[in-house]
């Protein structure tokens, strides 16, 4: 992912002006990522590295999401429905 598109992400997703760190950011980043690599793999199945890589950052996703779930509700819903999450 360049940087370009991780800045637009950033601002997407941000809550606030400065906003660089929160759940919501983190999450889209993360699922950027996953998809990115999702493709790298349907090319290279064989590439167990990179799928090791991929089901840790799925798992960081998770937490991350289960976090904002248990502190807000309402903008784990609105988060899982802007990036098309199943949940």
């Amino acid at each position: 992912m360049d940087a370009e598109t991780k800045q637009t992400i950033k601002q997407e997703f941000q809550i606030h002006k400065r906003d660089t760190g929160s759940v919501e950011v983190q999450v889209a980043l993360l699922t950027q990522r996953i998809k990115e690599l999702t493709e790298h793999l349907r090319v290279h199945r064989k590439d167990n590295s990179s799928r090791r890589g991929m089901l840790m950052l799925v798992n960081r996703r998770r937490k991350l999401l289960d976090y904002l779930k248990r502190k807000d509700i309402q903008r784990y819903q609105a988060l899982i429905q802007r990036l098309g999450l199943r949940r």
